[in-house]
């Protein structure tokens, strides 16, 4: 999409395509742009069309209405913040109390209308004419045009002074693929930190597999899923006051906005397997917070390299997910084989941890038939590869 094709779709034109257009499916793109380039331009039928993909796509991110309201490109699509995750983030920002935001790569807006949502006012910085044009489209699609400032600017020649908060996200992609490098982010990632750490708050967001070592002194780490799957992590900072906490960890579950912190605990014992088998959500395990989980459920773990927390008695926990264990063997394909055909299951649930087997592949090979339905974990006890079988626990 270009800045004019943009121009095009907000028309009352182009209103009217994107609107026709909103269930329409691809398979019948060639015949649907045939029949409509006899009363409409060629251009504007394609970046409807265009559009019109992007849109149905972005449903699984902002939701079917927002989705079918708002702009994309592909890139900004791919790259923008889930909307949950954004809600989660700005009312964060917003408990702090500042009066202003400066997200600085800003994108097609996705952190911007969340916080705009909480009441803040923001100013959204991209150096790219055409995400300027989208975020400013966006907030006046969703009438939240009043407390935004778009500029289109570099960030590094941005200034934040007088604006009390700070987010940052910086570019980890290019036209070549993922940076691993950090000081290769654009802006680099040691520019993106001390912008943040200037500010009351601040707030960095990282890939979630960042290693620990990298997180700085300064900053508390977040790490956030969002039904069951880590989307990010979050280097907060507080400049000018004392409302993070220095060093710290914690790992925020979505939807419930269950938040667990770290309290420095030792790891937990290694000790045989119990009844219960919990399985501590990934972001937890990100956080190297899996001990608070086992001293929440009384329990220990299965090994010492395993994240698995094993108990006698099942204390809920909105942090793991509980099983009940019904088999505690050595790993082997036949015997798994012969429990399956002689428990007629049906539906073989397959975890690992801890295991180089392939899931699919022993799926396939088991060849479960039945009406019953289990799950099997292949992961190691005290350094043995282990199958452990059950079924969800239920509180």
């Amino acid at each position: 999409m270009t800045p004019e094709d943009l121009e095009g779709l907000l028309t009352a034109e182009g209103q009217g395509l994107l609107a026709g257009l909103r269930e329409h499916d691809a398979a019948d793109d060639l015949a649907v742009a045939t029949r409509l380039r006899r009363t409409h331009g060629a251009d504007i039928v394609a970046a409807a069309l265009a559009q019109t993909r992007l849109r149905q796509r972005a449903v699984a991110k902002f939701g079917p209405v927002d989705a079918h309201r708002m702009y994309f490109t592909p890139h900004g699509l791919e790259q923008s913040t889930r909307a949950s995750v954004a809600a989660h983030r700005a009312a964060r920002f917003a408990s702090f109390g500042p009066a202003a935001v400066a997200d600085l790569c800003c994108g097609v807006g996705g952190d911007v209308i969340a916080m705009l949502r909480a009441g803040l006012a923001v100013t959204a910085v991209d150096r790219d004419p055409l995400t300027c044009a989208v975020v400013s489209a966006n907030a006046a699609a969703l009438g939240l045009a009043d407390r935004l400032d778009v500029r289109c600017a570099d960030v590094l020649d941005v200034g934040t002074g007088g604006l009390d908060g700070v987010f940052v996200d910086p570019a980890r992609r290019t036209a070549r693929g993922r940076v691993f490098d950090p000081e290769a982010y654009s802006p680099p990632l040691s520019w993106a930190l001390g912008a943040a750490a200037a500010g009351s708050p601040g707030a960095v967001k990282v890939a979630p597999g960042i290693p620990h070592e990298a997180v700085p002194p300064a900053a508390e780490a977040e790490w956030i899923s969002d039904g069951g799957d880590v989307k990010e992590a979050v280097l907060w900072f507080d400049g000018r006051g004392d409302r993070v906490r220095p060093g710290g960890r914690r790992a925020t579950l979505l939807p419930s906005g269950a938040t667990l912190i770290g309290r420095g605990l030792p790891d937990p014992p290694v000790r045989p397997v119990g009844r219960y088998l919990y399985e501590p959500d990934g972001a937890v395990i990100r956080a190297h917070l899996v001990a608070e989980v086992a001293q929440e459920v009384g329990g220990g773990l299965i090994d010492p390299t395993i994240a698995y927390v094993t108990a006698d008695e099942l204390r809920p926990t909105p942090f793991a997910t509980a099983y009940e264990v019904t088999d505690v063997l050595p790993f082997g394909l036949k015997r798994l084989k012969a429990l399956v055909r002689e428990r007629e299951v049906g539906v073989l649930t397959v975890k690992k941890r801890g295991s180089a087997v392939d899931p699919e592949d022993l799926r396939r090979r088991v060849r479960p038939r039945g009406p019953h339905s289990t799950t099997v974990f292949l992961t190691r006890t005290s350094g043995a590869p282990t199958m452990l079988l059950g079924h969800p626990a239920r509180l």
